[in-house]
């Protein structure tokens, strides 16, 4: 057996319970693979986007819905070292990886800015959006799992004072006609990790430029700080994931003391005297 196929049937055999069926229910759950889509799957080079890949892959070839799929790596100017890596884990996994180039890294590092992390995720952004429409996708597939959305939520309640959560599918605003979607949503990163040490797989972490000459930005940062405090946490409480998770999807307007939709806010006086 190939190395490859070594990979894909981890996937569904030994972490079907944490990974694949997941992975199919949150596709199922929030209808985010449907009948004739063409989608870009965005690989970054780390452990999630590759997985992501293998995962589309698997229920491209063996699930009901029939899809196009284009595995699509911008490279954003990696280093010959981060790049060749990419490649060679393409190769590896037998993804047939198409790469299309860009200067981010090479703006971003030009920039005095004290956090580049924020603009430079803005350009990869539209950057992708951009390469989807030429290649006439309709969707456009990431690796983000059920940790980021947690922390994500988190985030914007203890610094950004607001109540809300990374969505398993959203629209863009501005590209009509493409839908940004997050297959791996309900998939958490513990068994992300497991399945890449048990194949014994190397990926990227965070290849920027930037980071590489200043550690202390990856060290520092908000969301590290958000992954430790529910690591914590879950030592109290075993199901302080699942909780976070659940409360965003379980949201009691009648005790809430205001709301936004669209940019427009509600406040709870506003029904209150006809509720009395």
């Amino acid at each position: 057996m190939e190395k490859y196929q070594e990979i894909e049937r981890s996937i569904i055999k030994k972490f079907r319970k944490g990974i694949w069926t997941k992975f199919i229910k949150a596709v199922k759950d929030y209808k985010l693979i449907e009948e004739n889509d063409k989608i870009m799957v965005c690989i970054s080079g780390g452990k999630d986007s590759f997985l992501l890949a293998k995962c589309i892959e698997e229920i491209k070839r063996h699930g009901k819905i029939h899809f196009e799929a284009h595995y699509v790596v911008m490279d954003p100017g990696y280093n010959e070292k981060n790049r060749k890596l990419i490649e060679e884990n393409a190769k590896l996994m037998n993804i047939p990886l198409e790469i299309f180039e860009s200067d981010i890294f090479e703006v971003v590092n030009t920039i005095v800015f004290k956090s580049p992390c924020y603009l430079c995720a803005r350009m990869r952004r539209g950057h992708l959006y951009n390469h989807a429409r030429e290649l006439g996708c309709n969707k456009i597939a990431l690796g983000h799992h059920f940790d980021d959305v947690i922390e994500t939520t988190l985030l914007s309640m203890f610094y950004g004072a607001e109540i809300k959560t990374m969505l398993p599918k959203l629209p863009s605003d501005n590209f009509p006609g493409l839908e940004l979607i997050r297959p791996m949503y309900l998939v958490k990163e513990e068994d992300i990790i497991a399945w890449k040490k048990y194949n014994n797989l190397t990926f990227l972490n965070c290849a920027c430029r930037f980071t590489e000459k200043n550690q202390t930005i990856n060290d520092n940062s908000k969301r590290l700080e958000i992954k430790e405090l529910i690591k914590n946490l879950r030592k109290i409480n075993k199901d302080i994931d699942h909780n976070i998770f659940k409360a965003l999807d379980n949201i009691n307007l009648n005790c809430v003391l205001g709301t936004k939709k669209d940019g427009v806010y509600k406040s709870f006086l506003d029904d209150y005297d006809k509720n009395k």
